[in-house]
């Protein structure tokens, strides 16, 4: 994997600064549909885990990642401090994931739009990513943030809900 995580901070943070440089004013909602093109992907790739430490349970069909964890699904890329892999069926022998517990920091970027949050649940049958606290998704220029965003990667749509909070560029201002 190329993902470099210090390197994704700082564009990360960087786009965050420059969609919130110049703009019109905020708007705030309690729940908010958005697009997410660049999220739609397909759940059937294989995934790709990279840590500084690994942690098996057979009892309990997990695997612990610890440590600058970066996993990658196709072009989607997920970084955090840690992540918790289920297997299909309890065990981890199948090799067949069935679902993401990522926590500590988690950054998720598809193409040009990263959202950002304390912990993220990617289910990959249903192929929905569930991120909670402190959410902040930008697109392009855009940022928009929340409590809480549900991503449906097959149909390349979100809703974020919890005190959600945007900013809009005026066409003066592009």
């Amino acid at each position: 994997m190329t993902f470099k995580r210090a390197t994704f901070k700082r564009l990360f943070l960087a786009g965050c600064l420059a969609a919130f440089a110049g703009l019109s004013g905020p708007v705030l909602a309690q729940g908010a549909n958005v697009a997410f093109g660049a999220l739609k992907h397909d759940s059937s790739l294989p995934v790709e885990i990279a840590a500084d430490q690994l942690q098996i349970n057979q009892e309990t069909g997990k695997a612990v990642f610890q440590g600058n964890v970066e996993v990658g699904q196709g072009e989607m890329r997920l970084a955090a401090a840690m992540v918790e892999v289920e297997y299909e069926g309890g065990e981890s022998a199948t090799g067949k994931v069935s679902r993401l517990h990522a926590t500590g920091g988690v950054t998720l970027v598809s193409g040009a739009e990263a959202a950002e949050a304390r912990e993220a649940v990617y289910t990959i049958g249903s192929s929905e990513i569930v991120m909670t606290g402190d959410v902040l998704l930008t697109q392009g220029q855009n940022a928009l943030s929340g409590q809480k965003l549900v991503v449906d990667l097959d149909k390349g749509t979100g809703v974020m809900e919890g005190r959600v909070r945007t900013v809009f560029r005026s066409d003066a201002e592009n």
